[in-house]
């Protein structure tokens, strides 16, 4: 990957790198047929809503959610996610790099109730934000990622953090090879363009409306819209 590419990826490297966790988790196989007019939950340790209610929740037919859950169920038997499984799941597909830091920011992007953990739940309700949602949804979603404290800004410091874990877990795919201010010269582009009145901070109001005037970022957004 280029690294003129990178700027891209600055917005669209959610929807790119979480190609890792959709294979991992069985979300990329075709579907099984099921005749299962509910979750299975007789040997999970964490119960998830009914099929209805996520069904409301999400962008996903029940056929879908029963597909997602064996899958999940399967790589998660007692119905929980923790960081260290994220960690190694982005470990196995980026052998080349380190991908720790970058696993932990996606990580804190679904456990919105920083309860240390993922639950199905949490899990189905971010992937149908990116893989049906609107593209003010999955915006929102990228902001929320990049937001790391989660004050409303995205700063340059929470920018440059994001980038430097982006290209620490790309690693030697890199080509040619990142220099050290690589990504710091990417974070002050990246500025330029979203900054609209220059106060040092990109409000999700700039975020949105550079994101959106942005034909490759937009490109990206629908990438993977029929993946399921």
């Amino acid at each position: 990957m280029g690294i003129q590419g990178m700027e891209i990826l600055a917005v669209g490297v959610v929807l790119f790198m979480f190609m890792a966790v959709l294979k991992q988790f069985g979300v990329l196989e075709p579907m099984e047929d099921s005749s299962e007019s509910d979750l299975e939950l007789s040997t999970v340790r964490h119960q998830p809503e009914g099929l209805d209610q996520l069904q409301a929740q999400t962008k996903f037919t029940k056929k879908e959610l029963q597909s997602l859950y064996r899958g999940f169920k399967n790589e998660c038997p007692s119905g929980l996610v923790d960081e260290e499984t994220f960690k190694m799941i982005y470990s196995q597909f980026f052998p080349q790099g380190d991908a720790t830091t970058y696993a932990h920011f996606l990580f804190n992007a679904f456990d919105i109730d920083r309860t240390g953990s993922i639950r199905f739940e949490d899990f189905v309700i971010g992937l149908s934000v990116l893989l049906r949602g609107s593209v003010h949804e999955k915006l929102k979603w990228a902001f929320n990622l990049y937001d790391i404290n989660k004050d409303g800004y995205i700063t340059k410091e929470e920018m440059l953090a994001i980038m430097k874990s982006i290209y620490d877990m790309m690693g030697n795919y890199t080509y040619p090879s990142v220099r050290e201010d690589t990504p710091f010269e990417h974070v002050e582009k990246f500025f330029q363009k979203m900054d609209r009145n220059q106060d040092g901070v990109v409000t999700i109001d700039e975020f949105m409306e550079t994101c959106q005037k942005d034909e490759n970022i937009m490109s990206s957004m629908q990438l993977f819209e029929n993946v399921i």
